[in-house]
């Protein structure tokens, strides 16, 4: 079923053109729980959106804009749109939901003073400013980068630890917790750095810059793991599988190759080839070379965008994409974290929001899953089960 347009946001003020990209969307994020969409529209402006409860009520936001009606203005019970003004072009957002709650029906967050919900943007002048998002208040501007803060990843554990990526080759850990605090400089890069992606079991870093290798580091030491060297060409995409067994980076290359993080195996190289036959070989390389890739919420699916127009959605088990959808301009896509749907930012400062296969996870797919949230390849290697069982739960078969 290929996806279907449901909306499109565009910029609400005159674009700006004193620099090339300050009319693009680099980054869109949900909020862990779905409840906030933020989209960096250019003019150094986010918009904070209340995100709607279902289907079909984006489906009656897609309604309301086509009869000339304002889709940039929505409400969600008693939360409000919300613009930030960031005072610079903004390249990277993050949410967080922090503190990790310890159970009980306090909010610790609360309880002791701190926001439940932060934004966390990265700018062009290389600060990071972070927002409470209930309120809108900017709570701190996090100084040290050189360079565009290119990519915020944080935490997903709920801890306040936040990692940026930026244009000065180096990536930076800060603990917000502590007045954000710069704890670590992590530097082994050699070109701007795109993309950062922690593990869903806070135990890794994939960081992807203008280079042909991925870099992994530790996230208990901040030390180099090992460098994932397969890739032809600039390697501008990462992201971890919901069970932190599977790695995938996308490059320019026109290729995403499918990693084990703990092994630095290759597991599969997905090919972006043309849909229209008449097109060259050596054009091939050229219009499909990719900008982003994400996993789908129950890890059984990708979506990438490639400069060759087009959304693609694969699933795991198969080498060829199961959807398209024709795109304009592409950059960056992120699915809405309950599934069925995925986000997508263009250079021309649009947010469209697609369609996206719902499915409903084997028990095998779900075993598999909770085991390997808290064990490593090695450890399910070590495990007295037979061969084909380690295989699939290691991702060597499906």
């Amino acid at each position: 079923e290929e996806p279907v347009l449901l909306a499109e946001l565009k910029p609400g003020r005159p674009q700006r053109y004193d620099w090339k990209s300050s009319c693009e969307t680099w980054s869109v994020a949900f909020s862990p729980d779905g409840a906030w969409f933020a989209w960096s529209q250019g003019h150094c402006v986010v918009k904070l959106i209340p995100w709607p409860l279902g289907e079909a009520e984006l489906c009656k936001t897609s309604e309301r804009k086509s009869r000339g009606g304002k889709a940039e203005t929505w409400s969600h019970g008693a939360a409000k749109e919300k613009t930030l003004e960031c005072g610079q072009i903004v390249w990277g957002l993050a949410f967080s939901a922090w503190p990790a709650a310890e159970g009980g029906d306090t909010d610790p967050a609360c309880a002791v003073g701190l926001p439940c919900l932060v934004l966390a943007t990265g700018l062009n002048d290389g600060q990071i400013k972070v927002w409470e998002v209930q309120t809108g208040h900017l709570l701190f501007s996090l100084l040290g980068h050189q360079d565009v803060v290119r990519d915020l990843s944080f935490a997903p554990n709920g801890s306040p630890i936040l990692v940026s990526a930026s244009r000065d080759k180096t990536l930076r850990v800060w603990d917000l917790s502590r007045d954000g605090r710069q704890v670590q400089v992590l530097s082994g890069h050699v070109q701007w750095v795109y993309c950062c992606s922690i593990s869903p079991d806070c135990s890794m870093l994939c960081s992807a810059a203008g280079e042909k290798s991925a870099l992994l580091w530790s996230m208990r030491s901040y030390t180099l793991i090992r460098r994932l060297e397969g890739h032809q060409s600039s390697v501008v995409s990462c992201d971890f599988s919901p069970d932190s067994a599977l790695l995938v980076t996308a490059s320019y290359d026109a290729c995403v190759i499918m990693w084990d993080p703990y092994t630095g195996e290759q597991l599969r190289t997905l090919r972006h080839v043309p849909l229209h036959s008449t097109l060259d070989s050596s054009s091939e390389i050229h219009t499909s070379s990719l900008r982003s890739v994400c996993f789908s919420p129950e890890g059984l699916y990708l979506a990438t965008v490639a400069d060759d127009r087009l959304l693609r959605i694969w699933a795991l088990e198969l080498r060829c994409p199961v959807a398209f959808a024709p795109m304009t301009n592409g950059l960056c896509c992120m699915y809405f974290p309950h599934g069925g749907f995925i986000a997508t930012g263009t250079r021309d400062g649009h947010v469209q929001f697609w369609t996206a296969p719902r499915v409903l996870s084997s028990l095998k797919h779900l075993c598999r899953k909770a085991l390997r949230t808290f064990l490593t390849t090695y450890q399910v290697l070590a495990l007295p089960i037979p061969r084909k069982l380690k295989e699939f739960l290691t991702y060597r078969t499906f």
